[in-house]
């Protein structure tokens, strides 16, 4: 039984060690194509200084999306912002029920449907958690310079 465990943990720590040479990274940060992690050039077991907190955008309107099926892009601050399986702040605004008063967009009626298309009479718990995928603005440049352009029809509405 010993024997088994300790060849266990060699083949795991060697595993360990050759996998960033299979996936082409150099154990520096760089994945071997230019690539820098936001750690930046630190190995993985060396502490580092925790990046610099970017600002939050001010609240404003809708924000304009991309392409089609992006998920609207959150316009306010959600620090602070409780998502429990109890309690979704959230919904204090964004649900049928306090939309309106609150002057904010309905959850989409596509949040009402669980996997196999079933409607429910509240949101399903896989579009729940609201930020897997709305996500608030930050004012911080592209982390990978990148060219992409939005189709003009996708923007006309906004």
């Amino acid at each position: 039984m010993k024997k088994t465990a300790i060849v266990g943990v060699v083949l795991a720590l060697g595993a360990a060690v050759a996998a960033p040479a299979l996936h082409g990274q150099s154990g520096n940060g760089s994945n071997g194509n230019g690539v820098v992690s936001l750690r930046g050039q630190a190995a993985i077991d060396e502490t580092t200084r925790p990046p610099e907190l970017k600002r939050w955008q001010r609240d404003r309107g809708p924000m304009p999306r991309d392409h089609v099926g992006q998920p609207p892009l959150i316009p306010h601050s959600i620090k602070g912002y409780k998502i429990n399986l109890k309690f979704n702040k959230c919904l204090t605004c964004h649900s049928w029920a306090n939309a309106s008063e609150a002057d904010a967009p309905r959850v989409s009626v596509t949040h009402f449907k669980d996997r196999e298309g079933n409607v429910l009479g509240n949101v399903a718990p896989g579009r729940y958690f609201c930020t897997q995928c709305h996500v608030p603005q930050v004012d911080a440049p592209p982390l990978v310079e990148n060219t992409f352009k939005p189709l003009p029809t996708i923007r006309q509405g906004h």
